[in-house]
C-alpha cells in the first residue's frame, strides 16, 4: 500500500471519529441540540486520540527500551525481558508481552494496527472533547 492510501485511510478514521465523538456528546445535552463547541472538541479530540495512536505509543514503547536494535541494556525493556526469561526457564516466550513490544519496537506497527488504534483512540478522544467541551 502506498503511502498516499495510509494517509486517506488515517484521515477517513478521524473524520469519522469526530462525528461519531460529536453525536455521542450531542446525547448528553439538555435540549438535543449540540453546539459548534462539541464539533471543535470532537475533532481536537479525535486528532489527539490519533496522535497519541501513531506517535505517542511508538515513542512509548521506544522509551522503555524497546528499540529496533534490540532491548536497551539496563531499561525497563530489559529487567522485563529478564523477569520473562526466568519465570519461562530461560527463554522469552513466543507471543508473549516482551515479544510483541520487542516486534513492535523493532519494526512499529503493523498497517491494521495503525488503523485500529487511530480508529479506537480517535474515537474515544472525539467523545472525550465532545463532552469537555459542553
Amino acid at each position: 500500500m502506498g503511502g498516499g492510501v495510509v494517509t486517506v485511510a488515517i484521515v477517513s478514521v478521524l473524520i469519522i471519529g469526530s462525528t461519531v465523538g460529536a453525536g455521542a456528546a450531542k446525547d448528553h445535552t439538555r435540549d438535543g441540540e449540540g453546539n459548534n463547541g462539541n464539533a471543535i472538541g470532537a475533532a481536537i479530540g479525535a486528532t489527539v486520540g490519533a496522535g497519541v495512536a501513531l506517535i505517542g505509543l511508538p515513542v512509548a514503547i521506544g522509551a522503555l527500551g524497546f528499540t529496533g536494535a534490540g532491548i536497551a541494556a539496563g531499561s525497563i525493556a530489559a529487567k522485563m525481558m529478564s523477569a520473562a526469561a526466568i519465570a519461562n526457564g530461560g527463554g522469552v516466550a513466543a507471543g508473549s508481552a516482551v515479544a510483541v513490544l520487542q516486534s513492535i519496537g523493532a519494526a512499529g506497527f503493523s498497517l491494521g494496527a495503525k488503523i485500529g488504534l487511530t480508529a479506537a483512540l480517535g474515537s474515544a478522544g472525539a467523545a472525550s472533547g465532545a463532552c469537555v467541551s459542553e
